[in-house]
């Protein structure tokens, strides 16, 4: 009996060819578009997963608001893991990760090869997370100091293929090369990790001054034994403050508790984030990687929902829609016997065999855009995990119930037809004009579409603000050279040379730059000698020389530049309008300023300042400019240069030509200053380029199903038209009667889907501390899409059927 469902059903597909293409590539596009996005959260979902004790590994987070900046970072102090360790038997164990350091220049023969993906981490790490070795114990492998873990991607590229255990790396350090020995290899980590390390340090040969437990720069992972609620762990920090960060705090802040330092409205709160939830929850600075999102994950999911009943309301309209042309077929089995039970099993099994072919070339579809979706999403997602048992699971389930969801009310639909009815030639219970259920289908298809074009324009809007805003700095042609500090004491010569060269303008040397791939320091200061928690503030802290800002274009308002004319600049700060603003002074300028320094924070120093800047924005707009200020010291991260749009295919041979002759076998690289800008934006331009292939999507889906049900529209209404045109009715006339429904449908559509878009975008755009406010002719623009769309899909079956001779559609009556 099922055999014979299958076997008429495909029958039934090839007798009805045009509407089953209709819907088999609806549905196609509709479950390619959801596979594709499953394989997606698939991913994102299985960040860190694979760690044997995934569950129980937490990193702690801090979050200090003080003197008008707030911290929300991923790092804490040196001690804190030990101290947690040592007082609190929850805790079974703790292990560090630090990247102050930033890249290494790693000597391979002659040359050097810088590597970025390198920390230093303790002995532990390894006991924590267990990445298997190829070769050596990782257990033991960070024990010493001088050991390096490096993965199999390390190995291969310095050693070649062999055993490498017991190797030594050359690291290009202040006092020459620095040899490493290879104490194991690990497999690459996975890509599913907010880690992405290709060797490992040990620790103890970290540069930095212990003991420090103001000073937040460590990555901190904790992991509790089992039964231990992680909430309820998080209730010991306060305590831990107490005992061992207060008494540093009082060493240069004159207060008595932390209640004092909360009261002033300042903060210090830690809390813990389970491992697993780092990549998509974590909204804390100073990421490993760059974290997803998980709003991105609930849209996503969201879209791939709507685009699959988008295509299941086509199968079930344009089910309905031919039911006048079934009805003879329902009455006629009926009168010879066939159950109702029979005849919906039969058309369940039309529909699951048109989702199970919609399927196939689903499968063909998805593996064609997955490369797209991999570039614009910035994944490496192959068609392999298909065979993941989750989502084998899936493509074999997602036919069935789809074909059983869609195709159960055009089942229940056609087989309650009464036989004597329809055999009298009465389908009027088939009209498409009679089906609100189907109105009301078409309005959820487009409204859905709707809410897309909406969601798709406000994106471009806000990434077109960020790209046009006056950022106070100017971004424009500015060439920087990383690793700058390969040039030791070259570093000045170099920088007198590339100014000496047709179209270069101006330059500078300092490892921090408005935009990302950049340094970051933040210091306390106080308006007096004495720092308490009322006149304390909290400053990004940037080392520049004379040229920074005039490279960069940043104006100073009040007071003046460094000059090498002072010489007591070396002592002089320069602030911004948000530090000026905290201060309180009529003129800041001439004020002091002081910073405690030294190991233990007992060093008084005074700074005089010179000068105040317009706020720039040095971070994403995502965030308010809080307080900067810039001293006069070097710092040979980077090197900077303002160039000449027109001569910039000549300049850069002739600095990397440089470069060498003063940094020889030393990597060269190079970006200019607005492609770095411009990533800190790549995750809301990715969301943006999706926004619009979903769009589109969802629009062509809709549009099948319109196409199809004008089509069945119009063959229902033949007579009707005939009559009307022998009575003169002009073919403007039909025309307008038979696509005057459809704008109807779209303008209630745009009724539901207007509130809802801007609750999305308005949601979405509180993310930004500098963005846009949604207007008015947004909708009105998405609404006029939607219009035109629609009537261009019906337009082609009215003006057919308007113009077709009335005689013939009569005469077959």
């Amino acid at each position: 009996m099922i055999s014979y469902f299958f076997k008429t059903a495909w029958r039934n597909l090839l007798k009805n060819k045009g509407y089953s293409a209709i819907n088999i590539f609806g549905l196609a596009v509709g479950l390619a578009t959801c596979l594709v996005i499953i394989l997606y959260v698939t991913d994102e979902l299985s960040y860190d997963r694979f760690f044997n004790n995934a569950g129980r590994i937490y990193r702690i987070n801090s979050d200090i608001k003080f003197g008008g900046a707030h911290l929300r970072i991923a790092e804490t102090p040196d001690m804190m893991g030990e101290l947690l360790k040592k007082d609190y038997p929850q805790v079974e164990e703790y292990t560090r990760l630090y990247t102050n350091e930033g890249e290494k220049l790693v000597k391979k023969g002659s040359d050097f090869i810088s590597e970025p993906r390198v920390a230093y981490a303790d002995s532990t790490f390894f006991r924590m997370f267990n990445l298997p070795a190829v070769e050596g114990d990782t257990k033991t492998a960070l024990d010493e100091p001088n050991t390096v873990v490096i993965n199999t991607t390390m190995a291969k590229k310095y050693f070649g293929d062999g055993n490498v255990m017991g190797k030594t790396l050359e690291i290009k350090a202040d006092a020459g090369l620095e040899p490493y020995k290879i104490t194991a290899v690990i497999k690459d980590i996975p890509g599913n990790s907010h880690m992405n390390f290709d060797m490992l340090f040990s620790m103890k040969n970290a540069n930095y001054q212990w003991g420090q437990l103001t000073s937040h720069n460590f990555r901190t992972y904790i992991q509790l034994r089992e039964g231990t609620d992680y909430k309820a762990f998080e209730k010991n920090f306060p305590a831990y403050i107490d005992k061992y960060v207060l008494p540093q705090v009082k060493q240069f802040m004159n207060i008595g508790t932390m209640a004092d330092f909360n009261k002033a409205g300042n903060t210090l709160d830690y809390s813990l984030l389970p491992l697993t939830k780092i990549h998509l929850y974590s909204d804390f600075s100073f990421e490993i990687t760059p974290p997803g999102n998980i709003r991105y994950v609930y849209i996503f999911s969201a879209v791939a929902l709507f685009i699959l009943l988008i295509a299941c309301v086509n199968f079930i309209n344009l089910s309905t829609a031919r039911s006048a042309k079934r009805a003879k077929e329902v009455g006629i089995r009926k009168t010879l016997g066939t159950e109702r039970k029979t005849l919906i099993a039969q058309f369940l099994a039309e529909s699951v065999l048109t989702v199970v072919v919609s399927m196939l070339i689903a499968l063909c579809i998805a593996w064609l855009i997955l490369p797209f979706f991999n570039e614009v999403a910035g994944k490496s997602i192959t068609m392999q995990q298909v065979l993941n048992g989750k989502i084998l699971v899936t493509i074999f389930l997602l036919p069935v119930v789809v074909g059983l969801l869609a195709g159960s009310y055009p089942a229940l639909y056609l087989s309650r037809f009464n036989p004597v009815t329809v055999l009298k030639g009465n389908t009027s219970a088939a009209s498409f004009k009679k089906s609100n259920l189907r109105n009301a289908l078409v309005v959820f298809q487009f409204a859905a579409s709707i809410i897309l074009i909406v969601v798709t324009i406000v994106i471009y809007k806000q990434l077109h603000f960020i790209q046009t805003r006056q950022l106070g700095f100017n971004r424009d042609q500015v060439l920087i050279i990383d690793g700058a500090y390969a040039l030791d004491n070259n570093i000045d010569a170099f920088k007198q040379e590339v100014l000496k060269m047709p179209g270069v303008s101006s330059g500078t040397i300092s490892s921090f730059l408005p935009v990302s791939k950049s340094s970051r320091n933040d210091n306390s200061y106080s308006k007096d000698a004495v720092m308490d928690s009322k006149n304390g503030i909290d400053m990004q802290t940037w080392r520049v020389d004379y040229d920074y800002m005039k490279t960069l274009g940043i104006q100073v308002i009040n007071g003046r530049n460094f000059s090498k004319d002072f010489g007591s600049d070396s002592s002089a700060m320069i602030i911004n309008e948000t530090t000026a603003k905290i201060l309180g002074y009529d003129n800041p300028v001439g004020q002091k300023i002081y910073a405690f320094k030294g190991s233990t924070n007992n060093q008084l120093v005074a700074y005089n300042i010179i000068g105040v800047v317009k706020n720039f924005n040095y971070e994403s707009m995502h965030q308010d400019v809080g307080p900067l200020c810039f001293l006069l010291s070097k710092s040979t991260g980077l090197a900077s240069f303002k160039i000449d749009a027109a001569k910039a295919s000549a300049i850069i041979p002739e600095v990397e030509h440089q470069w060498k002759a003063m940094a020889s076998g030393m990597p060269f690289s190079y970006r200019f200053l607005d492609d770095s800008f411009n990533d800190m934006y790549r995750d809301e331009q990715r969301v943006g380029q999706l926004a619009v292939s979903f769009s589109i999507l969802a629009i062509l889906i809709a549009c099948l199903g319109l196409f199809g049900l004008a089509t069945f529209m119009a063959e229902q209404r033949t007579k009707e038209i005939g009559i009307r045109k022998v009575l003169g009715a002009s073919a403007g006339n039909v025309v307008q009667m038979l696509s005057g429904g459809f704008i109807k449908l779209v303008l209630l559509a745009s009724l539901f889907a207007f509130p809802i878009a801007w609750w999305a975008m308005d949601k979405w755009l509180q993310d930004f501390a500098y963005r846009i406010s949604i207007q008015w002719w947004v909708f009105a623009a998405a609404a006029f899409a939607a219009i035109m769309i629609a009537l261009i899909t019906v337009s082609y079956q009215a003006i057919k059927a308007a113009l077709a001779n009335p005689v013939k559609s009569l005469r077959t009556e």
